[in-house]
Parts: structure tokens; sequence; C-alpha cells
């Protein structure tokens, strides 16, 4: 057999049979990937491309060599199971180590022996006419729509040299579209996720971008200051995915960061906030389904490569307002006292405060404040209190007495998402989103909008 066409089950039984470590992990990961581009109504590029990544951990005496590489066949694997082993004899113990897991430890979500899930370029026959017809639409309204939708399928075979084999395919897609004016002084976003594009409506994403368009005729300066503010899904998901990702056990038990109880330990149990609202984690919630077992291909402070295999369940890390867990390793939970609650890949927010609907229904029920289309370049200020930075873009719009007016100028905006939660003043209706500043890491969202007091845009930007 040659190396271009061996499977990815046979690489990883392949490396776990040459293996001479104490212990190893291998996983396999077959991708393949679709995409179309599109700019001022044309349709510019599509293309598919394939993929083959192979990552080898080798234990040996307790220290751990992780070696990955891409495009592997069968003559280069003896290398890189080589290169793994040689990695962890040279290294020292792991602080981590622990047993990798076995047969008994998980049940797979797909057929080991089948082969690779796929994607193909057919995945846009119902969302690409549907484009194009908007397009020529757009093009006779003077409204310019530009865009890129994207599907992956990835599946990641994983087995242990302690017997378990399991396996995982996981779709992911979204599909992003700006409209502008045509002298581009007017400019609106909007993004969704899928999992194959049958349920993208782009009638109805346009129209939402007309809409926009149309807001934005009125343009009103205002300076910076704080504003009673409607997030819509898309930018709350983008700042409870960065709360997420700090809730490591281990830096809040260091002391590292806002889940630090001030004179050591973790504020596991705290109440963060009086507002019940609930952020939870579920390998099987609807249409954001995610892999049902831990697959780590390095070890951080979030994840253990020892770990790998190991069944994941709906966690709940805020709930009604009290700190619930931190994502935990297996090494992390032994120093913190806690239950091992490890890092699972999608991310739902609840909240019981009063009202329903989208963020335009919240705007229609506030006085006077903004209406923000979605956030973008988000960056840490401060790990202690959460404190990110970042910037409007593509739409900030002034309501007045629950109409929208016109839109405003971009925003530099300071907020802790720890701090946010205690300033809602009504959830929305939650719905599966798309994060802007997170779409190429984080797809998996349910997020409600929310209307919140006092959101502190700290500075003019003259972004667009």
């Amino acid at each position: 057999m040659s190396g271009a066409e061996i499977t990815p089950q046979q690489l990883v039984e392949s490396a776990l049979s040459w293996s001479s470590a104490d212990d190893c992990v291998v996983i396999a990961d077959a991708v393949t990937e679709a995409n179309i581009r599109w700019a001022s109504n044309t349709l510019t590029t599509n293309g598919v491309s394939r993929s083959q990544q192979v990552t080898v951990i080798a234990v040996v005496d307790g220290a751990v060599g992780v070696v990955t590489e891409q495009g592997v066949t069968k003559e280069s694997l003896t290398r890189l199971v080589a290169a793994a082993e040689t990695t962890a004899r040279a290294g020292s113990a792991a602080e981590d180590r622990a047993p990798v897991a076995g047969a008994d430890v998980v049940a797979t979500s797909g057929e080991w022996d089948a082969p690779p899930a796929e994607t193909s370029i057919g995945v846009f026959s119902s969302f690409a006419p549907e484009l194009g017809r908007v397009m020529a639409r757009s093009a006779s309204s003077d409204e310019l729509l530009f865009g890129y939708a994207e599907h992956q399928m990835q599946t990641t075979y994983l087995g242990t040299s302690k017997g378990l084999r399991a396996r995982h395919d996981q779709p992911t897609g979204h599909a992003e579209i700006n409209a502008k004016s045509p002298d581009y002084a007017r400019s609106a976003w909007t993004g969704v996720p899928t999992t194959d594009f049958l349920d993208v409506d782009v009638e109805a994403l346009t129209s939402d971008l007309s809409q926009r368009l149309g807001w934005a005729a009125r343009t009103v300066e205002l300076p910076a200051g704080r504003y009673e503010t409607v997030l819509p899904p898309t930018a709350v998901a983008d700042l409870m995915i960065y709360l997420y990702w700090s809730l490591g056990a281990r830096d809040a038990h260091d002391g590292r960061t806002v889940f630090s109880r001030p004179g050591g330990g973790t504020r596991t149990g705290e109440r963060l906030t009086d507002v019940k609202v609930s952020l939870r984690s579920d390998p099987a919630a609807h249409l954001i389904e995610c892999s049902p077992f831990t697959i780590a291909r390095e070890t951080n402070s979030a994840l253990s490569v020892f770990d790998n295999g190991l069944p994941l369940a709906s966690t709940a890390w805020v709930s009604d307002g009290v700190l619930a867990s931190l994502v935990q390793t297996r090494h992390s939970a032994r120093a913190t006292g806690l239950p091992f609650t490890p890092y699972i890949d999608n991310l739902i927010l609840d909240g019981a405060a009063t009202g329903a609907g989208s963020d335009v229904d919240l705007a229609s029920r506030m006085g006077r404040g903004l209406l923000v289309t979605c956030l973008w370049y988000i960056r840490e200020v401060d790990p202690q209190t959460l404190l990110l930075t970042g910037l409007t873009r593509d739409g900030v719009y002034l309501v007045e007495g629950g109409e929208i007016v016109g839109a405003v100028n971009n925003f530099r905006f300071n907020e802790s998402p720890v701090d946010l939660l205690g300033r809602i003043a009504e959830c929305g209706t939650s719905e599966r989103t798309l994060p802007r500043e997170w779409c190429d890491y984080f797809t998996r969202v349910t997020m409600p909008p929310l209307r919140v007091a006092d959101f502190n845009m700290s500075s003019v930007s003259q972004a667009s």
C-alpha cells in the first residue's frame, strides 16, 4: 500500500504498533474544506482543499513528547513516532502525568472503520443560487455585497496504547455578508453559523442588511461615554467566549485571573452577579453538537494530553449567577480539590431576566441608547478583572424613544464580561449565532441579545 493510500485509521494503528513508549496516544485528523467568495455583487472564487494531520504523544517514565505533522504517509510515520519518543526520553516527568484512557472509557460517536466524512462544493448547491439572485437584486438597488462562505468536515480518529479507539465527525460552516453603499460610506455586516448550509436564509440576511443601510442614511456624532446598549447575540458571544477561555482552573488557582480568590484558591461557589444568568457547555446541545470526548493535541492551562479520550458531559460554568465550575484537567482538579470538568467545544448563555425577542425588539424597549452590530479586534487589558478592549464596526445605531433614528460613529470599548453580567437589564431570545471576532476558532455558540446599563464606550474610533 502506498503512502498516499493509507487511511487515518491505519496511521493510528501503525503508529501505536511501532511505538516502544510506556504509553502512546495517536490522533489523526482528516479535513476537507469548501469555500466561495464574492465581491461587488459578483462571485469571485471557489475551491476545495483536503488535508491530513497526525499527532503522536509518547510517554516515557512520565515524560511526554508531542509531535504533530501535516501530510503524513506510512513511510514518514516511523520518523514521527521516533521524534515523539526521543523528545519524551530527553524530558523530565510531566507535572500533569496520569494514566491514559483505555478501551472501556468512552463510546465513539461514529464507526471507527468507516472512511472519513467529507464535504464538497456541492454543499453550496442551494446557497449559491439564492446568493446569485440576491446579488442581482442588490446591484439594481445600489447596494454592494461582499462575503465569504466556508464549510469544513473534520473527522478525528483517536487511539491509545491502552486500547481506546474513538472517532468524531465535526461539520463546521459559516457565511459572512457585508453590504455597502456605492460610495462605501455606509456598511453593515451579518454572519451565521451552519452545519450544512440548508438552513441559511440569504434573503432574510440581506433584507436585514438593507434595513441597516437605511438606518445609516442619517448620521449622528456622539462623544465617548457610558451608554445603555443593546448587544446582539454575535457581540455577546465574542465577550462570553473570552470569559470561557479565561476559566482555566490552574491559572485561577495560581492567582492569575479574575476567578482567583484573594489569599489563595479559586472563586468557585461565589456569586458573580445577582442577575440569574447561566453559562454552560453541552456536547449534545442541539445544532451545536461537538466532540463527546476530550481531544488534546497539546497541554496548556485548559487541556492535558493525558486526558485524551475521556468523556464529556453537560457542564454549568455559571449557574444562576454563581461560579459553578472552572475548566479542569485531571491534574488541576487534584490541585484544586474540585471536580474534573474538562473543556468542551461549545457555549450556551441562558438568561432569566425579563424580556424576549431580537436585538431590535430589545432596542424598542429602550429610552435612549445604542444598538451595536458587532465587535472586533478584542484584546485583554487586565486578566485580574478580565478587562477587555475592542472596537465597534459596521453599524452602531442611536435609539431614542425605542426608535432607531440613525447611525453614529464607531467607538473603542473597555469592558469586563464578568462585570457586564451584573449590569444586564434584559435578555432576549437565545439563538445560535456566529461570533465575529472568534469565528475562525469557536463557532458553536448559542447566545441571547442583551440590553446592558452603562456600557463603556471609552473613546471615539475612526475605524469603519
